[in-house]
């Protein structure tokens, strides 16, 4: 499976601003950005003016790093967004929130996608009842989320559990922290997607 392997914080130095790569650490005074609110390198201080295809580019580089995707499979996502129904922009958010790893994230079961992506891949969870280790498996609604019994046992996931019971839940998502279980409700509608994104940029990269 192929990821990305290098330093997390390069990622929101280089977009400047937070991508909440890191988990926990995001919100603390060790965060990247609180120290070095400028894009890695030798010339990172220097200001630069974009162009029309620069902020088109940032914007698709921004959208990719939030759920940590590769090229290849976020131009897969984009043309499954441009054969449905609806807004492709809108769409394409969809896809990506459906992600199995981005749902675990949402129900708190993890503290960052990154931490999801691991989770999921050590046979964690159940789907439907079904074993699965696929981060980029998409989930529709109506599907359940189960911590395997052999996991909710342990002390990793009874403090995973405890954490999300305080944590917010997304509208489209339900949890239950006691079952270690977490459905789709439904598809995300953009409102419901907190993601500081400007999809119609990358629709007009992709067009070109």
């Amino acid at each position: 499976m192929a990821r990305y392997t290098s330093p997390s914080c390069k990622l929101c130095r280089r977009e400047g601003e937070k991508l909440f790569l890191k988990g926990d650490r995001c919100y603390t005074d060790k965060c990247a950005i609180s120290r070095r609110a400028y894009s890695p390198g030798q010339h990172g201080q220097q200001r630069k003016k974009l162009s029309e295809y620069g902020i088109q580019l940032r914007e698709k580089q921004k959208a990719r790093r939030f759920y940590g995707v590769l090229e290849r499979q976020f131009r897969k996502y984009f043309e499954m967004a441009t054969r449905m129904k609806g807004v492709t922009g809108e769409n394409l958010l969809k896809i990506l929130e459906s992600r199995m790893d981005n749902v675990v994230y949402r129900l708190g079961l993890a503290s960052s996608r990154a931490e999801a992506r691991q989770l999921v891949r050590h046979n964690h969870f159940l789907v439907n009842g079904k074993r699965v280790n696929i981060p980029s498996y998409l989930l529709k609604p109506g599907d359940i989320i189960i911590v395997s019994e052999k996991s909710r046992n342990s002390e990793k996931f009874k403090d995973i559990a405890e954490k999300a019971r305080g944590r917010i839940i997304p509208k489209w998502l339900e949890f239950d922290p006691d079952n270690f279980t977490g459905k789709v409700v439904s598809l995300p509608t953009r409102e419901e997607i907190d993601l500081p994104v400007q999809e119609h940029l990358i629709v007009e990269l992709y067009s070109k």
